[in-house]
């Protein structure tokens, strides 16, 4: 389609875990886990380089439509029911009964900036213990502090559980943005009760600021915090384990090994989980094995998907901006060296797409044939891959719809079941998000459990 062609071209220019006994798809121990990341390049695996083990055929089902700018979709896991999705220009609606509520449950769009480029309201997550503390938060750019990325804390109205507390306000984190792009966006509360945030390398093209090796910035890492505590300092604490927090004990001169000094990094952020990612728009842990998948979307020819096994101690190196998937930046550096871990899986610009948005690893209950695969989507081609990690020890990644339409964002229900969010956000568009042509949200499904009557999703070139 020819629209497709032109998002490509104009966005060019301005920028799992497989469990299961069946069939040949391995089941991993956390042990196990660390050899699922490919220690060489033509083990990453690249859509049509191999199938998938255990076959998988899905669906796209509409579930709701008129929303403006829908970037991500969340429940809060509280037995309601209910879908959160998040506008771009700064509004949360709820999905419930599968009706969406004329009242949104949040409204900040007084405060966000969603007038340029890839800023807005990026995400919503919901404490692990909503239902009883009621507490969630949200990562927006701030229209007031021009655009930063401000990470804030509510509260659900005690006497309407459809409607936040806006007086509950907890600025919890302030990430300073250099420019208007790359500012990642990502929250998700990690399986330790931990909030990951996925944050970019500040914006403009190439990491020009180097911040995906600067370990004393914020900017182009995972970002790993306490909500449930405080310091004098900070409206968060910071986890003893993180990888660059340095003990007191290692404050010595003598009697500490050269090995042990090389591990010392004393102006690091202690916030920092891991580093070398460019702009993590989607972050998903697998719900059964704790592993993490980040989804970083690359720069001018190669996209990555991130591999993080459950029993990692943090601290590595995805390679930015040394290393685009597992090429060299710039492309035409010779004798490059490989810096960093190497991703599990990436896609040319060259015809797959230009901007990686996961979906996630299914874990639910009502499409078994799904179980244990990583699904991701890509914006600006609409195609959507499976992926799952195979008995011979390596990755397969297989396309399973080649779409119409423009991936932006994604979440589960309570049951696990993988939604998908659609919109043309702001490139090559009005700046009002207002003014864009209307997004959806879609519901994955089984391609022989399509519910009689309902929609599904656009194909390319298709009808």
């Amino acid at each position: 389609m020819k629209r497709k062609n032109r998002t490509i071209k104009l966005a060019s220019a301005v920028s799992t875990l497989g469990l299961g006994l069946a069939l040949g798809v391995s089941t991993a121990t956390a042990q196990e886990a660390a050899s699922m990341i490919p220690t060489k390049k033509e083990n990453v695996t690249q859509p049509g380089k191999s199938k998938l083990a255990k076959p998988v055929k899905i669906a796209m089902v509409k579930v709701a439509g008129d929303l403006i700018d829908p970037i991500n979709v969340t429940s809060a896991n509280d037995g309601s029911g209910r879908m959160f999705i998040c506008e771009r220009q700064g509004v949360v609606k709820i999905l419930k009964d599968g009706k969406i509520q004329k009242r949104p449950f949040l409204d900040i769009s007084d405060t966000v900036v969603s007038s340029f480029l890839e800023q807005g309201l990026y995400d919503i997550e919901f404490h692990p213990k909503f239902k009883t503390n009621g507490k969630f938060y949200v990562h927006y750019s701030d229209m007031w502090f021009n655009g930063d990325s401000f990470i804030v804390e509510y509260t659900v109205d005690k006497e309407k559980p459809d409607k936040a507390d806006m007086k509950s306000a907890r600025v919890i984190m302030q990430i300073d943005q250099p420019y208007a792009n790359h500012n990642g966006g990502e929250l998700v509360f990690g399986p330790d009760g931990y909030l990951y945030i996925g944050s970019g390398d500040g914006g403009w093209e190439g990491d020009v600021l180097n911040a995906g090796q600067d370990l004393s910035t914020l900017l182009a890492k995972v970002l790993r915090i306490d909500v449930d505590q405080s310091t004098p300092d900070r409206a968060y604490g910071i986890p003893k384990d993180n990888p660059f927090v340095t003990p007191k004990s290692q404050m010595v001169l003598f009697g500490v090994t050269e090995e042990a000094f090389a591990k010392i990094q004393p102006n690091a952020r202690p916030e920092i989980w891991s580093y070398g990612i460019r702009n993590p728009w989607k972050m998903h842990f697998d719900k059964k094995t704790g592993d993490l998948y980040i989804a970083d979307v690359g720069q001018n020819h190669w996209e990555e998907i991130n591999f993080q096994p459950a029993n990692s101690k943090g601290g590595e190196n995805y390679g930015w901006k040394w290393m685009c998937g597992t090429h060299p930046f710039p492309l035409s550096r010779v004798n490059a060296p490989t810096v960093g871990v190497l991703p599990i899986g990436e896609y040319t610009h060259a015809g797959e797409g230009i901007c990686v948005t996961g979906l996630g690893v299914y874990r639910g209950s009502k499409y078994p044939s799904l179980d244990g695969t990583y699904f991701v989507s890509d914006w600006g081609s609409g195609k959507i891959w499976g992926m799952q990690h195979t008995a011979d020890g390596k990755w397969a990644m297989e396309e399973l719809l080649d779409t119409a339409l423009m991936p932006s964002g994604s979440g589960a229900d309570e049951d696990g079941t993988i939604y998908m969010t659609t919109a043309t956000a702001n490139y090559g568009g009005p700046v009002k998000p207002a003014d864009n042509v209307r997004g959806a949200l879609w519901m994955m499904v089984e391609a022989d459990k399509v519910p009689e009557g309902a929609e599904t999703i656009p194909l390319d070139g298709k009808k």
